[in-house]
């Protein structure tokens, strides 16, 4: 095995099971994400319960990350994960049962049983996170760092792609059933690959610290390191004003007319440019000129999104979306290598719960301001604003986080 071919990390048995999990279970996620947001839409017919959804499942992980982060320094990581998806297989589940004529009793109460397997979900993907992302390192030698990360993000974002257009279709031809059945078995099969992984040691660490010191410790080497607080930073305020994946299905059905199988291209099209990116990465790593190239492409994204929102072309809005996400593929790299490399071992849980809440809530908060923001001015011109805010929150941080923007290669 050469540690400098692009796949070496996928010699590793271990870390196959561990991709081909991560792939089931982002594939359950992204196809479950995408009928919840079109069943409550046309349910409701407002922008806003699209908001609702994302905030729905942010405030549970919010509440949790730092203590769940905390367990995932102190506790077997894969039991934590084991434990957590089989939460979400229950989740997946029950919203499944909900669409037989059975289950179909819960929508008495409008959409809210929705809204609760979704909060009981974000308590779950809350200890999954900081579980998940410091469990990799463990499966991989330090040198395939950098190549077990790219290769991860690539199995990611080509589960991102796949996910929503498997929704759309099934969707489209089979029916709201057959797509929670489909997300129910790749919650299932996610499960498996899991329990095939051997556990790994818990690392060592202090027993002399109560919960809230080791918490405290976990936060205050964030803020301490000024590469990692304004990478996430960065990342924080681009996906909190520039993503517009919750007003997705209003694009599809009002603005470009393309219905669910639409929606699942729209879904998709930002996992593609990502996919692509990441692949690119994978054979070619950002050696040079890490900062600035990292605070271009966050620029970028925030103009591709102006474009999405002034655009009523179906096609181009497609192109667009694809921009963005290859984009968002060289932050999300970037971030990950920062953490990976510059945070011990027995403390990554801890700081990827700060990374969690920085980036992985922004995305559900995101979601909430999208739908606000959407109500109060409208759903183009919400899309815009928050490429303008994007665009200003990178010239910000360009100003003040000297050491990211000169920052030139991660050793």
């Amino acid at each position: 095995m050469s540690t400098y071919s692009p796949y070496a990390s996928l010699y590793i048995k271990d870390f196959r099971f561990f991709i081909f999990a991560r792939l089931c279970i982002t594939l359950a996620i992204q196809i479950q994400g995408t009928i919840v947001g079109w069943q409550i839409y046309e349910l409701t017919h407002d922008p806003l319960s699209l908001g609702l959804i994302g905030l729905a499942e942010a405030i549970p992980a919010i509440t949790v990350s730092l203590y769940a982060g905390h367990v995932a320094d102190i506790m077997d990581r894969k039991k934590i994960i084991f434990t957590t998806i089989g939460i979400l297989f229950g989740c997946s589940a029950s919203l499944l049962f909900f669409t037989f004529d059975s289950g179909k009793f819960v929508f008495d109460y409008g959409v809210t049983p929705i809204y609760l397997v979704i909060f009981v979900s974000g308590i779950a993907r809350g200890f999954l996170s900081p579980a998940t992302f410091s469990f990799m390192p463990q499966l991989v030698p330090r040198e395939l760092y950098a190549n077990a990360i790219s290769l991860n993000s690539t199995f990611w974002e080509a589960a991102a792609i796949g996910g929503p257009m498997m929704a759309g279709l099934i969707y489209g031809f089979f029916g709201i059933s057959a797509s929670y059945a489909v997300d129910v078995l790749l919650m299932a099969s996610g499960l498996i690959f899991y329990f095939n992984i051997p556990n790994r040691p818990v690392p060592s660490s202090s027993t002399d610290q109560s919960v809230f010191a080791k918490i405290k410790e976990g936060i205050g080497f964030v803020f301490s390191n000024q590469i990692i607080l304004a990478a996430i930073s960065l990342d924080l305020f681009a996906v909190l004003f520039g993503g517009a994946v919750a007003l997705l299905p209003i694009f599809a059905k009002e603005i470009l007319n393309s219905g669910p199988e639409g929606l699942g291209l729209l879904r998709a099209a930002p996992a593609i440019g990502a996919v692509a990116t990441a692949v690119y990465l994978t054979h070619n790593p950002i050696k040079k000129h890490i900062g600035k190239i990292l605070l271009w492409c966050v620029a970028g994204f925030g103009l591709t999104m102006i474009g999405f929102g002034l655009s009523t072309n179906f096609w181009l809005s497609i192109g667009l979306l694809v921009m963005s996400g290859m984009f968002d593929s060289v932050s999300v790299i970037v971030r990950s290598m920062l953490i990976h490399t510059l945070t011990p071992e027995n403390m990554k849980g801890r700081v990827s719960a700060v990374n969690s809440i920085f980036i992985g809530s922004s995305n559900e908060i995101g979601s909430f301001e999208s739908g606000s923001v959407a109500k109060l001015m409208g759903v183009a011109t919400s899309v815009v604003f928050g490429g303008l805010m994007t665009l200003g929150v990178v010239g910000v941080t360009g100003l003040k986080a000297k050491k990211l923007r000169r920052l030139d290669t991660i050793g």
